[in-house]
């Protein structure tokens, strides 16, 4: 184009300058893979997209960040900028695939990472929706997997962290925030939850499936994510008195008891107690 043209470009907003010596199309520049591809230009090899940029990439949706994670060899100094996050690592090349043309850490070494650094019910969340539909034996060999990158790790920090949220993960809540919600219960002191718990008639026949269940104690918790329920309401009241009937205490929740579990928690507290007794 030409210094020229691309100085008009920038001034009349046909292009966008993320950072300093590279420039994307405007219209592109909120996608992920075009900044994920800005940052790797800007940085130059050996550089790999890491952490939330490469579970991105994988699919994991519960992951929205919107800087861009690279790592980059201890030998290269690179500085993070507003945007990028630069973190330093020695890897080898088998650790490293390519996701529509971008270098990206694989799955298993993403999650592990994400496990140790990443916020912590996200990084749940996202080893949950990892397993989440996987055969029992693929399931089995990603846990060993991410267990193993886990372990393996230079650095210590976060591995105890890690490997209990890996302990806990099973791939059977249904969303992200059913995974974040059972984290916050089994951190309160509350038992762990059966998860997808079937209530069946009397011949067997499949009635409800519970997202998180005490089956000795019949109480229950579901979650009530705003799109699947905001029309559902006086169902979920039928749905609940029916289950009272068979003996089961339903407790609720909702998006906001994500930010603020005070309530759910005394309710499952009072629930659980009142069955204790």
């Amino acid at each position: 184009m030409g210094q020229r043209a691309v100085r008009h470009a920038l001034a009349g907003g046909l292009l966008a300058q993320p950072w300093r010596g590279v420039v994307v199309p405007s219209s592109d520049s909120l996608k992920m893979t075009t900044r994920a591809e800005a940052a790797l230009l800007l940085t130059g090899p050996p550089a790999v997209l890491s952490g939330a940029t490469s579970l991105a990439l994988h699919g994991i949706s519960v992951v929205d960040e919107a800087d861009i994670h690279l790592t980059v060899p201890y030998a290269r100094r690179v500085r993070s900028k507003p945007g990028l996050v630069v973190h330093q690592s020695d890897y080898e090349p088998h650790d490293v695939i390519e996701i529509d043309g971008l270098p990206t850490f694989s799955l298993d070494l993403a999650l592990a990472d994400f496990l140790c650094r990443g916020d912590k019910p996200t990084a749940f969340a996202a080893v949950e929706e990892a397993m989440r539909g996987l055969p029992p034996d693929h399931l089995r060999k990603l846990r060993e997997n991410v267990r193993d990158r886990i372990v393996d790790r230079a650095s210590r920090q976060g591995i105890h962290r890690a490997l209990s949220l890996l302990a806990l993960a099973d791939g059977k809540a249904e969303s992200p925030p059913e995974s974040m919600l059972r984290l916050i219960v089994v951190e309160a002191g509350l038992p762990a939850p059966e998860v997808q718990y079937p209530i069946t008639d009397i011949e067997g026949k499949l009635l409800y499936v519970l997202d998180m269940a005490w089956p000795a104690r019949r109480v229950a918790l579901e979650y009530d994510g705003f799109a699947a329920h905001e029309d559902r309401q006086a169902a979920d009241a039928e749905r609940d008195r029916r289950m009272a009937g068979r003996g089961w205490i339903t407790v609720r929740a909702a998006a906001t008891d994500l930010r603020d579990p005070a309530r759910v928690l005394r309710a499952l507290r009072e629930a659980l107690r009142a069955r204790s007794a």
